[in-house]
Protein backbone atom coordinates (compact mmCIF):
# COMPACT_ATOMS: atom_id res chain seq x y z
CA UNK A 1 0.00 0.00 0.00
CA UNK A 2 2.83 2.44 0.67
CA UNK A 3 4.16 1.88 -2.55
CA UNK A 4 0.89 3.18 -4.31
CA UNK A 5 1.18 5.99 -1.68
CA UNK A 6 4.28 7.17 -3.20
CA UNK A 7 3.70 6.96 -6.76
CA UNK A 8 0.08 8.00 -7.77
CA UNK A 9 0.87 10.87 -8.45
CA UNK A 10 3.75 10.18 -10.79
CA UNK A 11 3.73 9.01 -14.13
CA UNK A 12 1.23 7.18 -16.02
CA UNK A 13 4.32 4.35 -17.11
CA UNK A 14 5.34 3.67 -13.31
CA UNK A 15 1.67 3.29 -12.41
CA UNK A 16 0.67 0.75 -14.68
CA UNK A 17 3.76 -1.21 -13.90
CA UNK A 18 1.91 -1.46 -10.67
CA UNK A 19 -1.40 -2.44 -11.78
CA UNK A 20 0.18 -5.43 -14.74
CA UNK A 21 -1.74 -8.31 -14.25
CA UNK A 22 -3.14 -8.07 -10.73
CA UNK A 23 -7.04 -8.37 -9.86
CA UNK A 24 -9.00 -5.42 -9.46
CA UNK A 25 -9.42 -4.48 -5.84
CA UNK A 26 -12.78 -3.01 -5.18
CA UNK A 27 -13.54 0.42 -2.71
CA UNK A 28 -17.53 0.55 -2.95
CA UNK A 29 -19.07 4.32 -2.40
CA UNK A 30 -20.89 5.04 0.47
CA UNK A 31 -24.94 4.20 -1.69
CA UNK A 32 -23.30 1.06 -2.33
CA UNK A 33 -24.58 -1.81 0.06
CA UNK A 34 -21.91 -2.54 2.29
CA UNK A 35 -22.97 -6.68 2.23
CA UNK A 36 -21.74 -6.50 -1.20
CA UNK A 37 -18.23 -6.18 -0.35
CA UNK A 38 -18.73 -9.28 2.18
CA UNK A 39 -20.15 -11.53 -0.82
CA UNK A 40 -17.62 -10.23 -3.05
CA UNK A 41 -14.75 -11.11 -0.16
CA UNK A 42 -16.19 -14.19 0.36
CA UNK A 43 -15.78 -14.43 -3.35
CA UNK A 44 -11.89 -14.40 -3.44
CA UNK A 45 -11.68 -10.54 -4.03
CA UNK A 46 -10.04 -7.72 -2.43
CA UNK A 47 -12.97 -5.17 -1.30
CA UNK A 48 -13.84 -2.77 1.26
CA UNK A 49 -16.85 -0.10 1.78
CA UNK A 50 -17.03 3.02 2.28
CA UNK A 51 -18.56 1.70 6.05
CA UNK A 52 -15.25 -0.33 6.88
CA UNK A 53 -13.07 2.56 5.75
CA UNK A 54 -14.60 4.87 7.85
CA UNK A 55 -14.71 7.19 5.10
CA UNK A 56 -18.72 7.83 5.00
CA UNK A 57 -19.81 11.06 4.87
CA UNK A 58 -16.48 11.94 2.76
CA UNK A 59 -16.96 14.22 -0.63
CA UNK A 60 -16.49 12.48 -4.02
CA UNK A 61 -12.98 13.33 -4.52
CA UNK A 62 -11.73 12.45 -1.33
CA UNK A 63 -13.06 9.17 -1.67
CA UNK A 64 -11.63 8.55 -5.04
CA UNK A 65 -8.57 9.58 -3.74
CA UNK A 66 -8.77 7.17 -1.02
CA UNK A 67 -9.59 4.59 -2.99
CA UNK A 68 -6.61 5.47 -5.47
CA UNK A 69 -4.68 5.71 -2.68
CA UNK A 70 -5.26 1.80 -1.57
CA UNK A 71 -5.03 0.81 -5.47
CA UNK A 72 -8.66 0.49 -5.39
CA UNK A 73 -11.22 0.82 -7.99
CA UNK A 74 -14.25 2.57 -7.01
CA UNK A 75 -17.61 1.18 -8.17
CA UNK A 76 -20.39 3.99 -7.13
CA UNK A 77 -24.15 4.51 -8.39
CA UNK A 78 -23.41 8.53 -8.02
CA UNK A 79 -22.93 8.40 -12.19
CA UNK A 80 -23.25 12.35 -12.65
CA UNK A 81 -20.84 13.31 -10.24
CA UNK A 82 -18.16 10.61 -10.80
CA UNK A 83 -18.27 11.06 -15.00
CA UNK A 84 -17.86 15.08 -14.17
CA UNK A 85 -14.76 14.50 -11.56
CA UNK A 86 -12.90 11.48 -14.20
CA UNK A 87 -12.91 14.60 -16.75
CA UNK A 88 -11.75 17.35 -13.81
CA UNK A 89 -8.61 14.35 -13.33
CA UNK A 90 -7.80 13.78 -17.04
CA UNK A 91 -7.97 17.69 -17.54
CA UNK A 92 -5.00 17.85 -14.86
CA UNK A 93 -3.55 14.23 -15.79
CA UNK A 94 -4.23 12.90 -12.57
CA UNK A 95 -4.25 9.19 -11.97
CA UNK A 96 -6.76 7.33 -10.56
CA UNK A 97 -7.33 3.27 -10.19
CA UNK A 98 -10.78 3.72 -12.00
CA UNK A 99 -14.15 4.09 -11.55
CA UNK A 100 -16.93 1.70 -12.38
CA UNK A 101 -20.21 3.61 -12.98
CA UNK A 102 -23.90 1.79 -12.53
CA UNK A 103 -27.19 2.28 -11.90
CA UNK A 104 -28.80 0.95 -8.83
CA UNK A 105 -29.48 -2.75 -9.69
CA UNK A 106 -31.14 -5.45 -7.50
CA UNK A 107 -28.69 -7.10 -5.18
CA UNK A 108 -28.35 -9.98 -7.39
CA UNK A 109 -28.08 -8.08 -10.56
CA UNK A 110 -25.26 -6.03 -9.28
CA UNK A 111 -23.39 -9.30 -7.69
CA UNK A 112 -23.59 -10.96 -11.09
CA UNK A 113 -22.22 -8.23 -13.14
CA UNK A 114 -19.42 -6.97 -10.93
CA UNK A 115 -17.96 -10.78 -11.09
CA UNK A 116 -18.33 -10.70 -14.45
CA UNK A 117 -16.28 -7.55 -14.81
CA UNK A 118 -13.60 -8.52 -12.09
CA UNK A 119 -12.86 -12.50 -14.41
CA UNK A 120 -12.78 -10.47 -17.49
CA UNK A 121 -10.24 -7.95 -16.38
CA UNK A 122 -7.30 -6.86 -14.29
CA UNK A 123 -6.76 -3.70 -12.89
CA UNK A 124 -4.09 -2.53 -15.49
CA UNK A 125 -7.25 -2.71 -17.99
CA UNK A 126 -9.45 -0.12 -15.99
CA UNK A 127 -6.37 1.99 -14.54
CA UNK A 128 -7.90 5.78 -15.49
CA UNK A 129 -10.92 4.24 -16.99
CA UNK A 130 -14.52 4.80 -16.44
CA UNK A 131 -16.22 1.43 -16.32
CA UNK A 132 -20.07 1.34 -17.10
CA UNK A 133 -21.15 -2.05 -15.11
CA UNK A 134 -23.89 -1.75 -18.06
CA UNK A 135 -22.09 -3.09 -20.52
CA UNK A 136 -21.34 -6.48 -18.22
CA UNK A 137 -24.65 -8.14 -17.89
Amino acid sequence: MARINRICYTSWKTLKKVFVAQKIKLYLDEDVDPLLAKVIRDRGYDVLSTHEAKMHNSDDYKQLDFATSQGRAILTYNIRDFHRIAKDYAKINKIHAGIILSSQLPFKELLKRILSLLSKHNAEDILNHVVWLEDFK
